[in-house]
């Protein structure tokens, strides 16, 4: 393959060196910043040689190249328009100047949680090694593995504590990340995060049976009382708390001499934050997580088959849009409030429907390009990562993207009525049944068994009517 070709190929398709903002490249796909995507002749595109799909996705185009080539056609293509290597921090800035108010919203909870995201997803993993042996009704009748085997339960109790680390100190975790994405100090976000777990608060989940019994401790500030509690499993408290810390401290540093900076910045910042933090911004979106919580949790208590029959018909547009990030804030706010998420479930079943459907194409065309990114995408889609399989397949034809959809709601719908859930974020594929609550893992391998059989037989039975593959 000419890849010096291959390049100009690809140039000519996307409209031209001038419509190259900013350029990089992943593994396998080269990660555009394009001026106007209208001008993308996406026909020419695909007849390429070395392209095997493209699809656009928050501001960025991507095409599909595959592992150790693109990297070359990257450089040929850097050397054809003279723009020079660039990062995909570089690509990101040019693609957010795109975008419009939620977008950038939304891409800035993206930015915040993407980069915890692995932690969260190895601490619901680890939960779920502890779920198969402390879970009762799994191997035993009412009994767990541990109730049978008493010699694995300090094994299991050293599992569940190394799970929970990263759920226990969640607020430090997002400190970290928000005080970074906003602009300060990192190592500031964690010692932030921290404080409003630290042992000498009460604990955040202790919270409600200390306000039934009324005797929550206190602070008593120039004659306010106010609530000596911790934020455990908290997003909202610490997300706002980050924001006026990143803030304050650029305004400080801006003003204050090199020299005293050291002295004066940081304590200046963590006292004032941390006194609005427990004053005013910790209780009001202490409120707001419980009443976004307890709302969630009463619409699916009310109309259970309706809500999963909507959120799990309809994530996989979630997806297209972006906006399925805004919901991992909402799931990690579910499990800190409540110890599962009915919500995660269905994202893994959704998922897995769009790797079916693309698993479904693979079956049915006889094109060979097709066949090898339906193929990849398709194992990448039962792994949790859904973007080639929806841009590069499924939207392209359009109709499995639509069967996957409606069949991850009727999915949604029967695991949401058999109140299954999650006890952590996890892989959101195939190994996402080691995340489900103990006692549900049969209506979660039902909902598993509709997403893998419905898409696949439809849409291959589809496209062979159609004979359009």
């Amino acid at each position: 393959m000419d890849l010096n070709n291959q390049a100009k190929q690809i140039l000519e398709a996307i409209g031209g060196k001038e419509n190259i903002n900013a350029a990089t490249h992943c593994v396998t796909r080269l990660r555009l910043a394009l001026n106007d995507e209208s001008k993308v002749d996406q026909e020419k595109l695909n007849n390429i040689e070395a392209v095997k799909g493209s699809f656009s996705t928050n501001g960025q185009f991507q095409i599909v190249i595959g592992q150790g080539t693109v990297d070359k056609v990257y450089q040929e293509l850097i050397s054809l328009t003279g723009i020079g290597e660039q990062t995909k921090e570089d690509v990101k800035a040019a693609s957010s100047e795109k975008m419009n108010p939620l977008q950038k919203a939304i891409k800035v909870l993206a930015d915040i949680f993407i980069p915890i995201l692995p932690a969260i997803v190895t601490a619901g993993l680890l939960m779920g090694l502890n779920n198969i042996l402390a879970g009762p009704g799994i191997f035993y009748e009412e009994q767990s593995l541990i109730d049978v085997y008493p010699q694995w339960s300090g094994i299991a109790e050293m599992i569940n504590l190394i799970a929970n680390t990263a759920f226990v100190f969640l607020p430090g975790l997002i400190g970290w990340s928000a005080v970074k994405k906003f602009g300060g100090s990192p190592l500031f976000g964690i010692v932030l995060g921290l404080i409003l777990v630290h042992p000498d608060l009460m604990n955040a989940w202790d919270y409600g049976n200390a306000l039934k019994e009324g005797n929550i401790p206190t602070w008593n500030l120039f004659g306010m009382e106010i609530e000596k509690i911790g934020y455990q499993g908290q997003v909202l408290p610490v997300l706002l708390a980050s924001w006026v810390l990143a803030k304050s401290e650029v305004w400080l540093r801006k003003r204050i001499p090199d020299s005293l900076q050291l002295l004066i910045v940081a304590p200046t910042t963590l006292l004032v934050t941390g006194f609005l933090t427990f004053l005013f911004i910790g209780p009001a979106m202490f409120f707001v997580g419980n009443l976004l919580t307890d709302g969630l949790v009463s619409i699916f208590d009310q109309f259970a088959a309706l809500g999963g029959l909507i959120y799990g018909g309809l994530y996989g547009l979630l997806v297209v849009t972006g906006m399925h990030h805004t919901f991992l804030a909402v799931d990690i706010q579910l499990v800190g409030s409540t110890g599962t998420t009915f919500l995660w479930p269905m994202l893994a079943l959704s998922n897995i429907a769009q790797g079916s459907a693309a698993f479904a194409m693979f079956l049915a065309t006889k094109d060979e390009k097709l066949k090898g990114l339906a193929s990849t995408s398709g194992i990448s889609a039962y792994l949790g990562i859904t973007e080639p399989a929806l841009f590069g397949v499924n939207l392209r034809f359009k109709y499995p993207f639509v069967i996957a959809l409606i069949s991850s709601g009727i999915a949604g719908m029967y695991i949401t009525v058999a109140r299954v859930t999650a006890t952590s974020i996890g892989v959101g594929g195939i190994p996402g049944f080691l995340s489900i609550s103990a006692g549900k893992w049969g209506p979660f391998f039902v909902g598993m068994a509709i997403v893998i059989i419905l898409p696949m037989v439809i849409t291959y039975l589809w496209a062979k009517r159609r004979g359009d593959c």
